[in-house]
């Protein structure tokens, strides 16, 4: 059993913090009863943070990034959480979740913590504990929490309804390239970064941010914020500051606009509905995959008599006869 110390966890112990993480992504029937306990206890605390994604295409660069924006945060007296999400082989069911040896230095300060964590084989960037995990390192005292996303793809909506600001982290590219960046991701980003401004890569990088700049011009908010396209270079610290200052900007208007409140409210609901279907499908997979199911299943389908359609209609009458 993980026991969690809640008084150290609020005083922000990092292997208290690390214990209850492990808690709440545990799949152990009786670790989840204690989980939900352990959450319910810090659900009413009076602390707050600010979530942002950095999300982009693998090799974009989000771990220096992150790294050089996280140093700049914790000089400035930020504590700094940084959840990495690595994807989850389907086949082996293993992860590398090697972000801490990318991010040496910044691991390695008092007021930052680093967690990776596996997606399992849930979609959207996230996995389905990273809100969890948030309210855990806002407990912990962390008021600054960065989520590193899987990659690029039109399912990083979810990582989108659990932060407060998206940064979309973009390699130097050619303009042509650009086309077949999906219109989803640019959509939800609230701001843009083009990594790698530097050496070799500099002129590229400011090609690409005009590229950008002039694709952004046609898309309209309805919250009338405007994305700022912006360059950095990890290496040479440079853009990391006013990186910073552009999310802060950020986080002002929505609180001024009230949609801050909003879009915390409105996750709260998300995250309600996807803990309801979380709770179907657990009781609906050992039905489905138990022998006699699957052999009806089979039966039903190699007929030809009825289609999948039909057949999953058949199937969740036989699980629940009132519907």
């Amino acid at each position: 059993m993980v026991n969690v110390d809640i008084s150290k966890l609020l005083t922000g112990d990092t292997r208290t913090l690390a214990r209850a993480i492990t808690l709440v992504e545990s799949q152990n029937p009786q670790h989840r009863r204690a989980s939900k306990k352990l959450l319910k206890a810090i659900s009413n605390l009076k602390r707050s943070s600010f979530r942002i994604s950095i999300s982009g295409a693998p090799g974009a660069g989000k771990s220096t990034l992150i790294e050089a924006l996280g140093l700049h945060l914790v000089e400035r007296g930020h504590k700094v959480a940084v959840l990495t999400i690595d994807p989850t082989s389907p086949i082996s069911g293993g992860s590398i979740l090697g972000d801490k040896i990318r991010m040496e230095k910044l691991s390695a300060h008092p007021q930052a913590f680093i967690r990776p964590s596996p997606t399992g084989l849930h979609l959207g960037g996230a996995t389905n504990r990273t809100r969890e995990v948030i309210l855990l390192c806002e407990s912990a005292g962390f008021d600054i929490i960065m989520v590193e996303t899987v990659g690029v793809g039109q399912t990083e909506y979810q990582v989108k309804n659990m932060v407060d600001a998206f940064v979309l982290a973009v390699s130097p590219l050619s303009g042509d390239s650009i086309q077949g960046m999906k219109k989803g991701i640019l959509e939800l980003a609230d701001l843009i970064l083009v990594t790698k401004a530097d050496g070799a890569s500099k002129n590229l990088a400011e090609i690409t941010l005009n590229d950008y700049k002039n694709s952004m011009q046609l898309k309209m908010r309805s919250d009338q914020w405007s994305p700022p396209v912006m360059t950095a270079s990890s290496v040479e610290k440079t853009g990391i500051s006013e990186l910073w200052e552009h999310l802060q900007n950020y986080l002002a208007f929505k609180q001024a606009s009230g949609a801050l409140e909003k879009d915390r409210l409105n996750q709260k609901v998300l995250w309600t509905q996807d803990l309801c279907w979380e709770a179907i499908q657990a009781k609906l997979k050992p039905k489905l995959e138990s022998p006699s199911m699957q052999k009806k299943i089979l039966k039903m389908l190699s007929t030809g008599k009825m289609n999948p359609e039909q057949a999953a209609t058949i199937i969740l009458k036989q699980v629940n006869p009132k519907h």
